[in-house]
């Protein structure tokens, strides 16, 4: 099973991180010192996929720029002494080959899909990376997927379990048959259910490994006239065709990086893993905890002079 090239939908407004996403693409949020986009790509050659295809939108182009050489830059580091600080970011830029494809309005993730059809051969099968969701652990999530992927000959997707008052922010798979404590065969998925209307508390995150026949499935979605084209509904079409579709729980840690919350709990938890600020960051808590339950218990002595 041939799995070469990885779809990255970049389109998105950004609307939670407004207004700092009226200038600068949320997938370039930085985590110490990359931004998120970065983590993807890297998932990516990690799990021996090099040509990645970029669906972008207007006042994205420092993604672009991002992923591109700069001699300028490089030379004067060098002088320096400060290659190293580069190092990463060259790395990728030489490993991997950058297709960019504009998605002229936002007409929902199954749509900006579609439009790296002709980029991709008739019967390969295609990954998919949400910029989103960052997952880190000993074996790339994707990778993961790819494996599950040509063991099964069919598309996987990745889940994750989600407590109750989760369940309506995500697509929540309808399991046909469960094969191992982490692989189930899927039935459908639903987008965004009400908590008495979930059919499990298996969340779909953001990486994808799909047959060609998605693009079938999307095209028929198309067809039913729909605001936005969704690329859950696409999948669950693909069951009904009598396509095989799988659901694996990746393992590892997920950090969802498309809300503010989810973004600064990610940027804590990952500075605490770093070798140089880690270290300070622990120290720092502990004087913020010990300074907050200070102000908490004046708080509470004031509130009952008063």
């Amino acid at each position: 099973m041939d799995i070469t090239k990885v779809i990255i939908p970049a389109a998105g407004l950004g609307t939670r991180f407004l207004p700092f996403t009226k200038a600068v693409p949320k997938e370039m949020l930085p985590l110490i010192n990359k931004p998120a986009i970065h983590y993807v790509v890297e998932e990516a050659l990690q799990s021996d996929i090099n040509q990645l295809i970029f669906i972008t939108s207007k006042n994205k182009e420092s993604i672009a720029d991002y992923f591109d050489s700069s001699d300028a830059l490089n030379a004067m580091l060098k002088e320096r002494s400060q290659d190293q600080l580069m190092a990463s970011i060259n790395k990728l830029i030489r490993s991997a080959h950058f297709t960019y494809i504009r998605q002229h309005e936002p007409l929902g993730l199954g749509h900006a899909i579609t439009m790296a059809r002709f980029a991709l051969s008739p019967k390969e099968y295609v990954a998919i990376m949400l910029p989103d969701d960052i997952i880190t652990g000993p074996q790339p999530g994707l990778a993961q997927l790819m494996r599950i992927a040509r063991q099964e000959k069919a598309s996987v997707i990745a889940v994750q379990e989600v407590p109750d008052e989760c369940l309506p922010a995500y697509g929540i798979v309808g399991v046909k048959k469960q094969i191992t404590p982490n692989l189930f065969q899927v039935q459908s998925v639903i987008e965004k259910p009400s908590k008495k209307d979930a059919p499990s508390n298996l969340a779909v995150i953001g990486r994808y490994v799909l047959s060609s026949k998605i693009f079938k499935a999307l095209e028929e979605v198309n067809e039913f006239g729909t605001q936005e084209l969704q690329l859950t509904d696409a999948i669950t079409h693909m069951t009904k065709l009598n396509e095989k579709v799988f659901a694996y729980k990746v393992q590892g840690t997920r950090y969802d990086v498309g809300t503010p919350l989810g973004w600064m709990k990610a940027l804590i938890s990952l500075g605490l893993q770093h070798p140089q600020y880690g270290p300070h960051i622990k120290a720092y808590l502990a004087d913020l905890g010990t300074s907050q339950s200070f102000i908490y218990d004046s708080a509470k002595n004031i509130s009952h002079t008063l």
